[in-house]
């Protein structure tokens, strides 16, 4: 199994950017696929976008769209996601995760993931 720790997380303003970054060790980084959910207080955990072993295809969820973008580092066993043009509805737990299928982590089914990260804090200041 793979172990996922994230990190990059912090208070931004409204507008900016943040970089998550995960970093993946154990099982090969590369025989999964990957992917961002994120939770907000007294809200259920949901997907944000997911990324294939070889970062070939990419899927976003409708709210982040044209303003994340994944992307990773199979060399450095690093995933990250890029935000920007934040909005205060984005302010969430963000969690990094691992599942054997992009499509499917897409599908936002959290049985699909094999293994999650602790999570990092998005905090957004209007």
């Amino acid at each position: 199994q793979v172990q996922l720790v994230e990190s990059g997380g912090g208070l931004v303003q409204a507008g900016g950017s943040l970089r998550l970054s995960c970093a993946a060790s154990g099982r090969a980084f590369g025989d999964y696929a990957m992917g961002w959910f994120r939770q907000a207080p007294g809200d259920e955990r949901k997907f944000v976008a997911s990324i294939s072993r070889f970062g070939t295809d990419t899927y976003y969820a409708d709210s982040v769209k044209g303003r994340f973008t994944i992307s990773r580092d199979n060399n450095k066993s690093t995933l990250w996601l890029q935000m920007s043009t934040v909005k205060p509805e984005d302010a969430a737990v963000y969690y990094c995760a691992a599942g054997f299928s992009a499509l499917r982590l897409r599908t936002g089914d959290i049985s699909q993931v094999n293994s999650w990260g602790r999570g990092t804090q998005v905090t957004v200041s209007s």
